[in-house]
């Protein structure tokens, strides 16, 4: 676990890790096949990627964003953490809430009708679909939160000020018998609420 012997890259710092991710192939629009690795758990690091976004490394904000762009791309959710990882080495890291945040939508039509694109806050951008579903759940306190899977079982929170956009182009349907309110993207459709309760979220 924490207190476990790392190896080389991980125990190098931050470079170490960024130089052990370039390696493995993690450079930006060419993913490496993450979920195809299985090497030995090296325990955790001090890293930290917070609700808002930003990722941390031993306390500090990374401040490069190529370099968290660099380490988005080895990152993936195993059953118990999250971790980064690489054909020789994984780490476990810490994500306070989802690991990407949605900072911007796109809405165009179709044959599908409408189709909705999600930016994310490491410029990946996601075509909301089947494949890459929107999901919402309750916020302490400010309503509901919505959520965009980026890949595998990475998601972005959707920033709260986009909610109001899926809002406005939300609709009502009839889901299993029962009126709900949501969106539609790319032929499928994601409920939010009962419609009867959207007055709350408005």
């Amino acid at each position: 676990m924490a207190n476990e012997q790392l190896k080389p890259a991980a125990s190098g710092g931050l470079e170490g890790l960024a130089q052990a991710a370039r390696s493995a192939g993690g450079e930006r629009r060419k993913l490496p096949p993450v979920h195809l690795w299985n090497p030995e758990f090296c325990g955790d690091i001090d890293m930290r990627i917070a609700a808002d976004g930003t990722w941390f490394y031993m306390g500090t904000p990374i401040g490069r964003p190529a370099l968290v762009q660099l380490f988005s791309t080895i990152l993936r959710k195993d059953p118990e953490r999250y971790v980064l990882v690489t054909p020789v080495e994984r780490v476990g890291i810490t994500v306070d809430d989802a690991p990407f945040l949605g900072v911007e939508l796109q809405k165009t039509q179709d044959e599908r009708g409408q189709v909705l694109r999600l930016r994310t806050n490491v410029e990946d951008w996601v075509e909301i679909d089947a494949d890459h579903p929107l999901r919402f759940e309750p916020g302490a306190s400010e309503g509901l939160k919505p959520y965009a899977r980026v890949r595998d079982d990475l998601w972005a929170l959707v920033k709260r000020a986009l909610f109001y956009d899926l809002v406005a182009w939300g609709e009502v349907r009839a889901v299993e018998g029962e009126d709900m309110f949501g969106v539609a993207s790319a032929g499928a459709f994601f409920p939010m609420a009962r419609a009867s309760d959207m007055a709350k979220w408005e």
